[in-house]
């Protein structure tokens, strides 16, 4: 680096990535940001002989400065060699730049201690974030699904019909071959899941069956609740929770869905005969469950899979977050398979529950899109989970040979309708709706208004998978728009 460019990459000021010191005076303080840096994902430059403001003021240099560098950072654990660069300013003063690499992951800590950068300010990694990048950097040899099982666990606590079914299923879809031997040990030793003479956990969650399971691990399973409104705050039709291994889970999840998810029936044209159709694509709602109990974190012991049902949507959530560098933007296009318990998405590989690795929510995008349905959205939640939700376009339409049923379902009072009329054209926010109608502030009995629009289909947000966005906005549905017209 020469002085021109020191002088273009510290004329902003302090960053994500740039730290600034007068002097290395200030050493100590300096290796926290050369340790936040190395911990984040772009990594940065900690510039000597700089004030907080950009000016290059540079310090006297010596042998002994140099030294005091190097032996500050041998405190930075795992050892780490960045690139220390001297840019003479005048005849008596240098500035000193250390270039710093940075690791998405990574888990370095000085005296003891590990930092990230959060802005230009460098803070003590929270324990939850250490733990995470603790439970990446050794994932691929020793995560809880390969640990061996809790000792009380034996071989009689496993469902063994589902075992059977499994391989069954994998022989007729072509992903195993038929084994000769139908011993249920040797089964569980051919899918990875007994290693060194142990059961290990991933067996317990494909496979366990008896009490035990729910004594010993909490975490196998779902919690499913069909609410009456649109959030938690309204009461519910149905609430359940089911323990038990995986395959059961999925299917208590399943014929929950069957129960509460209305079926539409339409008359199709030019024909005698009527087609039903329910709300959302089974397909798609199996594998976001599927997906979820193949990549929840079990090392929570306290979680369970979740499954709520509101009028106009379907969240799935499960505890965990988003790991090994996938992000919520990333699911929605081609990606790389990275599984969180690969032994566990195998079996319900082999068995057919989930398709080829990585293309599972894109399957699930294609399937709601072919369904009429708004794209699907992933994100990852403040509490340590991740959700996936599904959400209506509209209201289904009635069967037309019931022109008459649901009368309540046409808009019955003028603001209704005066809000139909305002998002003829455009978008709006729920506040440019207020003040178009002249109101000073969203009245409550806007708000009732909006949602009973989008409970009876004439009006959508602008991002549906983002509820409480603050770029939300409102727009007319296709049946908005005849209602209109």
């Amino acid at each position: 680096m020469d002085l021109a460019q020191l002088k273009e990459l510290v004329k902003a000021g302090e960053s994500e990535t740039l730290e600034l010191k007068e002097t290395t005076g200030q050493l100590g303080r300096a290796m926290k940001s050369v340790c936040a840096l190395l911990n984040g994902a772009s990594g940065g430059h900690v510039i000597f002989g700089v004030k907080d403001d950009g000016r290059v003021m540079g310090q006297m240099v010596s042998v002994r400065t140099h030294e005091n560098i190097a032996n500050e950072l041998r405190n930075i654990e795992p050892a780490v060699f960045p690139t220390v660069e001297t840019i003479k300013i005048d005849t008596h003063h240098s500035v000193i730049a250390v270039r710093v690499p940075g690791e998405r992951t990574g888990l370095y800590a000085y005296k003891g201690c590990p930092y990230i950068r959060r802005g230009p300010t460098d803070d003590l990694m929270p324990n939850q974030e250490y733990k995470a990048r603790l439970m990446e950097k050794f994932h691929a040899t020793r995560r809880w699904e390969n640990e061996p099982a809790d000792p009380s666990i034996t071989m009689d606590d496993l469902d063994a019909e589902q075992i059977q079914l499994t391989i069954n299923e994998a022989v007729r879809l072509g992903r195993l071959k038929a084994p000769k031997d139908r011993n249920i040990e040797r089964l569980l030793r051919g899918l990875g899941l007994i290693l060194n003479n142990h059961l290990l956990n991933a067996a317990v969650v494909l496979y366990g069956a008896t009490s035990k399971v729910s004594i010993y691990y909490p975490q196998c399973s779902i919690r499913m609740a069909r609410f009456r409104g649109l959030d938690k705050r309204a009461s519910f039709d149905d609430n359940r929770q089911y323990t038990g291994h995986a395959f059961s889970l999925l299917s208590h999840a399943e014929s929950f869905l069957l129960d509460h998810v209305p079926i539409a029936g339409e008359v199709i044209s030019g024909q005698m005969r009527r087609r039903d159709r329910p709300w959302y694509p089974p397909r798609a709602t199996r594998e976001a469950l599927a997906n979820a109990l193949c990549h929840r974190d079990y090392t929570i012991a306290g979680g369970s899979v979740t499954l709520a049902m509101y009028n106009d949507r379907i969240e799935n959530a499960n505890p965990g977050r988003f790991y090994l560098g996938i992000t919520a933007e990333q699911l929605r296009g081609p990606h790389e398979s990275k599984p969180w318990n690969p032994l566990i998405a195998g079996v319900f590989y082999f068995s057919g529950v989930i398709e080829k690795w990585g293309s599972g929510t894109t399957n699930i995008i294609d399937w709601c899109n072919e369904f009429g349905m708004c794209t699907p959205g992933w994100r990852e939640e403040s509490d340590e989970t991740v959700k996936a939700i599904f959400i209506l376009r509209e209201h289904i339409p009635r069967p037309e040979s019931q022109p008459e049923s649901q009368p309540e379902s046409q808009p019955e009072s003028e603001l209704e309708k005066n809000v139909i009329s305002l998002l003829k054209d455009k978008e709006l926010s729920k506040s440019e709706i207020s003040r178009q109608l002249g109101q000073k502030v969203i009245s409550g009995q806007l708000k009732k208004v909006l949602i009973a629009l989008r409970e009876k289909g004439y009006i959508t947000h602008t991002i549906p998978e983002k509820p409480m966005s603050r770029l939300q906005k409102y727009s007319l549905t296709n049946k908005g728009r005849q209602y209109v017209e």
